[in-house]
């Protein structure tokens, strides 16, 4: 009798669940008449509405492409230094001083513009003598580091020996560069371009698509200026000792040969 009366206790709660159910699916479809009834393709979620719609996505491929572009450098980039001597500090200073002016003087008389003359370091230090058990100062060296650019290299080497007769004791570096190295950077990102289209063509062939319109495009090299560092010569320079010997054995010895101007972009394209 018990479990007969537990039974029909259970049935009265499962009809009371399943009309609560039913008045809630009531309100359901009055509120579905409503112009704010959620649907599936706009549910609210705060203040913020997400459109639940399968959305189009466009398919895209990117490739990455490098070209190259040769020029022939015409100008050169020369970093002199003027080294002197003295027992005292005072005319060290000016032992330097005076030989500095006179190889700008030389250079404005080449017909090198003053604003491609620049004083690029200095300084002046103790010169030590370490025999015994104390170190004495013997004396005191100069040094001024001259940069000179757009020197043309056609006569360069006439240049270069003048400057070693009138005072430089030093060429650090002697580096070419081309003057018209933003048409050839211009080029070699035209080439890039084209070259990234066609791969993107083979890409999508393979895949059974087309390409379609550029989605993004960037530049991944950096911009700088190219140039080709001649370090023979500047070494040669460098080794020898005599001024008459380093000057005449400059002749016929510039050869600025070629420079790569590279350029390297990447490309998103559309694919259908």
């Amino acid at each position: 009798m018990k479990k007969m009366k537990l039974l029909i206790m259970i049935g009265i709660v499962s009809l009371g669940i399943a009309g609560c159910g039913n008045k809630g699916s009531s309100a359901d479809s009055a509120a579905g008449s409503s112009p704010t009834a959620l649907s599936p393709q706009n549910i609210a979620v705060g203040e913020s509405t997400v459109n639940t719609s399968s959305a189009y996505e466009t398919n895209s491929i990117t490739v990455n492409s490098s070209e190259k572009v040769t020029v022939v450098p015409d100008i050169a980039e020369v970093v002199y230094s003027v080294r002197t001597q003295a027992k005292e500090a005072a005319d060290c200073q000016q032992k330097n001083a005076e030989s500095v002016s006179q190889v700008i003087d030389l250079l404005k008389g080449l017909n090198i513009e003053e604003k491609s003359i620049q004083t690029s370091d200095y300084y002046m230090n103790p010169i030590y003598n370490y025999s015994g058990n104390t170190a004495r100062v013997t004396g005191y060296e100069a040094v001024t580091t001259l940069t000179v650019s757009d020197l043309p290299i056609d006569g360069l080497d006439n240049i270069l020996s003048q400057s070693v007769s009138t005072g430089i004791n030093t060429i650090e570096s002697i580096t070419y560069q081309a003057s018209k190295y933003d048409e050839s950077y211009h080029q070699a990102l035209t080439n890039a371009v084209a070259a990234a289209y066609q791969k993107a063509q083979v890409l999508a062939e393979a895949a059974g698509c087309n390409v379609g319109k550029v989605m993004n495009i960037q530049e991944t090299s950096g911009y700088s200026q190219a140039r080709y560092s001649d370090n023979a010569l500047a070494s040669k320079y460098r080794s020898m000792a005599v001024k008459e010997e380093l000057a005449a054995d400059t002749a016929g010895s510039v050869m600025p040969g070629e420079i790569q101007v590279e350029a390297s972009i990447m490309v998103e394209y559309q694919i259908y």
